[in-house]
């Protein structure tokens, strides 16, 4: 009997399995959704068996699936997962597409496109979301407070001005230490276009639409950086514009009205009745004991009697009835509206695309007279010419216009920022019809007011940026792309100053003009290929030359003597013509390897070499080679963190490198002779520079490590980095003995180290259908220190130094190098300073010696240099059914900063009290015995007892928070 029931379950059990064993075959093709081509590896079961398969080398496949079958799935690592009904079908094509969760985001580099778990390096990308409602005028300043480690601080208060950004702190002494600036994978110049007489500056970056930018990726450490070389060394920033997509043509039409405040009013300057009080005192204070003066009625009749400095201005105000005039009200522009206009199209088919746009930006400065416009134009075009052929250019072109440009950035009065720090209270704005600006008084400080209705100053600026390539499909998976580009720029700025009130009235007025045209070719040639093998191994290589050629052409024209309003240039003018002209240019030539290898996702290695050579090095150091490697492992990739369920994305990643500086003068390493020299009417020649043919690369070193997260179904998500880059052969101006009639060389020698720690963390604290609250934190620490320099012919640092700052082995760069303030004597009133004498070791004898006598006390470091130490931003984002509103701040600090006009606005004599106009905080002033202040007694004189001579009375906290934008 059992061996009946046996043979019916072994019967029944062969049964199930004849039927299941008729099966049919099914074939296909597995290709990318991005360009085409085949993807071999790709995984492919059928759903609920465990029949299985794997594309072969080709992308394609065969399969045996049961008949009963009706789904098959694809998946790959980086690719999203597809599940296919099969019945009825023997033949299946799939298009396989980036899983963008998977991939994490899509960062774009320049030369490449990953996501960002298939880098090594240390990267942030801003995107266009971030991007086109921020009220800026140049798109760098959007970054700010966004990128961990990235400072950016502006350098003027015109819009449209130059910013100064620095990644990972400064590395260099001598040579530039500015950002590369990349646009849609080609490197352009960013400079700043003025005329030599203007002290606020043009970025050319001004010229570009933050609408037309998809996206802004921050490079920071040598994985990222190293394929753009010697450029590359201070950090790299990739823009990249919109392209076409296909489908329908759509339209988008954007306009805005903003208005715009003075975020902080600064300190607070005296009004006319305290700055005539504090006159008054000072004439008491050191004339009254010899002349019995006890009261301030008598010290105004004596100053009036003596005729004593500024004392008439005090005369005509109290003849006009004691008005109080407050500059600083005077000259602000309350409200100060920004408009933007912007119309878009885009569209396309599987053969075509496009991108154009029409963009329109007009601000007002927060004081009066200035205006920025830009003017922009973009059309981007993509074609498949053939199934293998494909083209693209990309064209921007811009107008840019900053009218009424502040001088400032030097010891100019003009500006209308500092002019309640400058111009007396005493005097009236207008006249008496309210209209007409006051010109008629003592002091020479100048009307704003007048200056800015008579005067015309204006940078005007045409800029055309175009990038065009051809990519061809040799075979498959091998492709070669050529690329031109070219960046030309054309800025014009004009000074004309009126010949009835300021600075060019004893001229009868005077005319400047500037021509500055900038052309900037970059012509690159490259092929791409990717090798699969072993089902789950990827090397994608590349190899590219790249040719750049820079040329600049500069040109001047100055005239005087005006003989009638309204004519306003050079031509018209009278007298004292000047003019020069100028040509400048240089040339890079650079061979770069990329290889970046990859195993299901989960292991990536990255090896770059670039060897590069500038015309800015004699011919035997002209090329410098310059690479890098980098490693990331994606452990939640791996099958033991399936089960931390909370982990979305867990990375980490090492990096190492050397990159490069050519950042130095042009020429700098030949013998010049210089013909500019005027002999008797006639031309000379003279030795213009000594030159240096052992000048090369300046390098730095640079390590990274960090590690990247997403937990909690990516609600949170960030970054933590620790970098220390060590420059070498630092480009050095070394002295040289008068006798070879130069004053100094440069050379390659000294070093110097930037360390630190960088931390982001992105947080959707709330997700919902109708309501979402995001913040993120970024956060930076910098340590920096000189740690070799050139040396004298006794073995002695050769250190750098002015009146302010050193530089020295086992400091920062250009640190606080001051005699030390100690404050004011409470028993007199006189300003005091430490002794701070030191032995042959440099170490102070007696630190609590005080000395009266400035020239007595000794200068020693304070500890603190100009660059922050810490940096850091954040943002909060809250949208509630389509309503939003977004806030950004930057913080920075563990620095000091210097007040450089405090000899004019602290002073505790006439500069502050009869020629300018000093802060509110002299009220404070030391009065009496017993008295604890840090102002000194008021004294009648310029300067008195040397108080606001040059010490560490002038450095305060660098720290600040600023809230950067709210939208």
């Amino acid at each position: 009997m059992k061996k009946i029931s046996v043979l019916i379950m072994l019967l029944a059990f062969l049964g199930v399995q004849l039927v299941q064993g008729q099966t049919r075959q099914i074939t296909g093709t597995v290709t990318s959704a991005e360009d085409g081509t085949p993807l071999p590896g790709v995984q492919i079961v059928v759903v609920g068996s465990t029949i299985g398969a794997i594309t072969n080398v080709d992308g394609n496949y065969s399969i045996e699936v049961p008949e009963s079958a009706t789904t098959l799935q694809y998946s790959f690592v980086g690719l999203t997962t597809q599940a296919i009904e099969i019945q009825g079908r023997s033949v299946i094509d799939v298009v396989m597409e980036e899983d963008l969760q998977a991939l994490g985001e899509i960062i774009v580099t320049g030369y490449s496109t990953r996501g960002k778990n298939q880098l090594t390096g240390s990267t942030v990308q801003v995107s266009a979301d971030q991007l086109k409602e921020t009220p800026v005028t140049s798109v760098d300043q959007t970054l700010q407070g966004k990128v961990a480690g990235m400072t950016i601080n502006a350098l003027s208060g015109t819009p449209g001005s130059r910013q100064e950004i620095r990644i990972r702190g400064v590395s260099s002494l001598t040579a530039s230490n500015d950002p590369l600036f990349v646009i849609d994978g080609v490197p352009v110049i960013q400079d700043e276009i003025t005329g030599s007489r203007a002290f606020s500056s043009l970025s050319s970056l001004a010229a570009i639409n933050p609408e037309d930018i998809e996206s802004i990726t921050v490079l920071k450490d040598a994985s990222a950086t190293s394929a753009y070389g010697a450029r590359g060394s201070n950090g790299v920033i990739v823009i990249t514009t919109n392209k076409g997509k296909a489908g329908k043509t759509r339209f988008n039409l954007t306009a805005s009205y903003g208005f715009q405040n003075k975020a902080v009013d600064g300190r607070r300057q005296l009004n006319a009745l305290e700055r005539e009080e504090l006159y008054l005192e000072a004439v008491l204070n050191t004339y009254g004991e010899d002349y019995s003066l006890t009261t301030p009625e008598q010290a105004y009749d004596f100053a009036v009697d003596q005729n004593l400095f500024g004392v008439q201005q005090y005369v005509e105000w109290n003849a006009l009835g004691r008005p109080l005039t407050d500059w600083g009200d005077v000259v602000l522009n309350k409200n100060a509206p920004t408009y933007k206009l912007n119309l878009s199209a885009s569209g396309g088919d599987n053969v075509s695309s496009f991108y154009t746009s029409l963009g329109y930006m007009d601000q007002e400065a927060v004081v009066i007279g200035n205006l920025f416009e830009r003017i922009t134009g973009q059309l981007n075009y993509q074609r498949k010419f053939h199934e293998k052929i494909n083209f693209s250019t990309t064209n921007t072109v811009s107008y840019t216009n900053q009218d009424h440009v502040f001088l400032e950035t030097s010891a100019y009065f003009g500006n209308p920022h500092i002019l309640k720090y400058f111009m007396p209270p005493t005097i009236p704005a207008y006249e008496e019809d309210g209209v007409t600006p006051n010109i008629d008084y003592s002091a020479s400080i100048f009307n704003i007011i007048y200056l800015q209705q008579e005067n015309i100053t204006w940078n005007h600026m045409l800029r055309f940026l175009s990038n065009s390539f051809v990519e061809y499909e040799i075979i498959d998976n091998l492709k070669f792309k050529s690329v031109y580009a070219f960046d030309w720029i054309m800025g014009h700025y004009k000074d004309y100053r009126n010949r009835v009130h300021g600075d060019s009235r004893d001229e009868n007025g005077s005319s400047y003009t500037t021509l500055d045209q900038d052309f900037n070719m970059v012509f690159q040639n490259s092929l791409d290929y990717t090798l699969n093998f072993l089902d789950n191994h990827r090397v994608d290589f590349k190899a590219l030359i790249e040719y750049q050629k820079f040329k600049s052409w500069y040109m001047y024209a100055y005239g005087e003597n005006f003989v009638t309003d309204g004519l306003t240039n050079v031509e018209s003018a009278g007298a004292n013509f000047d003019a020069t002209s100028s040509f400048s240019d240089w040339a890079n030539l650079s061979y770069l390897g990329m290889v970046n290898y990859n195993y299901m996702g989960k292991y990536i290695a990255d090896f770059t070499f670039r060897r590069e050579g500038s015309s800015r090095f004699a011919e035997d150091r002209r090329f410098g080679n310059f690479w890098s490697v980098g490693a990331a492992w994606n452990i939640s990739q791996e099958n033991f963190m399936a089960g931390v369920g909370f982990v979305d994305n867990f990375r980490v990643r090492a990096s190492y490198g050397v990159s490069g500086n050519s950042g130095v003068g042009l020429n700098a390493f030949q013998s010049l002779i210089g013909y500019s020299a005027d002999y008797a009417g006639l031309g000379a020649s003279y030795p213009s520079g000594y030159g240096n043919n052992l000048l090369t690369w300046e390098k730095n070193k640079n390590y990274d490590i960090g590690f990247d997260f997403a937990l909690f179904n990516n609600r949170i998500d960030g970054s933590f980095s620790y970098f220390n880059k060590e420059t070498f052969d630092l480009l050095q101006n070394v002295p040289l003995t008068r006798t070879s009639g130069f004053s100094s060389i440069i050379r390659n020698v000294g070093a110097m180290v930037n360390k630190g720690v960088e931390t982001m963390i992105n947080a959707d604290l709330i997700r919902t259908n109708d309501f979402n609250l995001g913040l993120s934190v970024n956060f930076a620490t910098l340590n920096n220190e000189v740690t070799e320099l050139a040396k004298d012919g006794e073995g002695n640092d050769i250190v750098i130094s002015n009146s302010y700052k050193k530089v020295a082995v086992g400091h920062t760069y250009y640190e606080w190098f001051l005699k030390e303030w100690a404050g004011v004597n409470p028993d007199n009133g006189r300003p005091q300073w430490y002794v701070n004498e030191q032995d042959e070791d440099g170490n102070v004898i007696d630190p609590d010696a005080l000395t009266e006598d400035y020239n007595e006390a000794n200068r020693v470091w304070m500890g603190k240099s100009a660059i922050p130490t810490w940096s850091g931003g954040g943002g909060i984002h809250i949208d509630f059914k389509g309503v939003y509103f977004d806030a950004n701040v930057y913080v920075a600090g563990g620095h000091m900063i210097e007040e450089q006009w405090d000899h004019y606005t602290w002073d505790n004599g006439l500069y502050s009290i009869g020629y300018f106009n000093g802060v509110a905080k002299l009220l404070e002033r030391w009065q009496q015995p017993g008295d604890i202040t840090d102002i000194p007694q008021m004294q009648f004189g310029f300067r008195p007892q040397k108080a606001v001579s040059t010490s560490s009375r002038v450095l305060f906290k660098g720290d600040y928070l600023r809230v950067k934008d709210m939208v």
